[in-house]
């Protein structure tokens, strides 16, 4: 009996290890639960700049999916998930890149208001360790820091350029899209 005992903890050590994907520096999900929502991980990377790890990205999805015009355009649950990794992605910083991506971004349509209320989400200090989620379905857009509601942004335009500054065809990271999508 004692036998069976450690082999069924071992088992469940291995199945919790297995429940997480190391990402640089973060440790990310493989599978979340937002808002009823059950997603798994579809991929994930890191996003640097200059040689810096800012932060490990991933993204979650209903199933698994290589195609980044069909997730962009796509009205299911679907959220990226953003783990800082480094002290030096700032309030400021934060903002100036969410901006630069919006500028970059290759679908979709973000209007002035949409993409101002979605910046005012970061208007508190943003330090490593942590962690927003972006959560979109049927044309909303919800945003979280670490655990806790930011606010909500309405319209499929809004998600579809706002998930392009990840996956359309001029990303904010090359290297972080491919591995989001692997």
């Amino acid at each position: 009996m004692r036998k069976i005992l450690v082999l069924c903890v071992a088992v469940l050590g291995v199945i919790g290890i297995n429940a997480q994907t190391k990402v640089g520096d973060a440790t990310l999900p493989n599978n979340i639960t937002i808002k009823g929502s059950e997603l798994k991980l579809n991929g994930a990377g890191v996003r640097e700049k200059l040689w810096i790890d800012l932060y490990a990205g991933g993204l979650y999805l209903t199933g698994k999916s290589d195609n980044a015009s069909q997730i962009i355009a796509s009205e299911a649950a679907m959220c990226i998930k953003l783990h800082i990794v480094s002290g030096l992605v700032t309030q400021e910083k934060m903002i100036d890149a969410v901006t630069e991506g919006f500028e970059n971004t290759t679908t979709g349509f973000a209007s002035k208001n949409q993409i101002d209320k979605f910046i005012s989400f970061f208007n508190e200090e943003i330090v490593k360790g942590n962690i927003f989620d972006i959560y979109a379905r049927g044309g909303q857009v919800t945003a979280y820091k670490n655990g806790e509601l930011l606010g909500t942004v309405e319209g499929q335009g809004f998600k579809e350029a706002l998930f392009g500054i990840w996956l359309s065809e001029k990303p904010a990271d090359k290297k972080l899209k491919k591995a989001m999508l692997n």
